[in-house]
């Protein structure tokens, strides 16, 4: 008896969802993203707060924030002067809970 394959059709990869899967992943690859994402996952925080609880620059966080941004792995909401940063992409983010729990075995 033939096992089921849990995916009915395989698709092609085409130019652009291998760039957007490689740039995922590329994202996931760097530890300040993943401390970035991994405190959001905590709620909504400000460019400040996550540079304070990451003890970080606050030039580092805002460019690795504008990177996730872009791969709309973030997004924001402006309040005055300040941005406040929360996660925004749930695939994205239950990969990198699974990853983690999978490393903490």
């Amino acid at each position: 008896m033939e096992k089921e394959n849990p995916i009915e059709e395989i698709k092609e990869l085409d130019e652009e969802t291998l760039f957007i899967v490689s740039q995922t992943f590329k994202a996931l690859s760097d530890p300040t993203r993943i401390r970035i994402l991994h405190l959001l996952f905590t709620g909504e925080h400000s460019v400040n707060e996550i540079a304070e609880k990451l003890s970080l620059l606050q030039s580092t966080v805002s460019h690795q924030l504008r990177f996730l941004k872009n791969l709309r792995l973030v997004t924001f909401r402006r309040e005055g002067t300040t941005l406040y940063y929360t996660h925004d992409d749930e695939h994205v983010m239950d990969i990198l809970k699974q990853t983690i729990e999978h490393a903490h075995h």
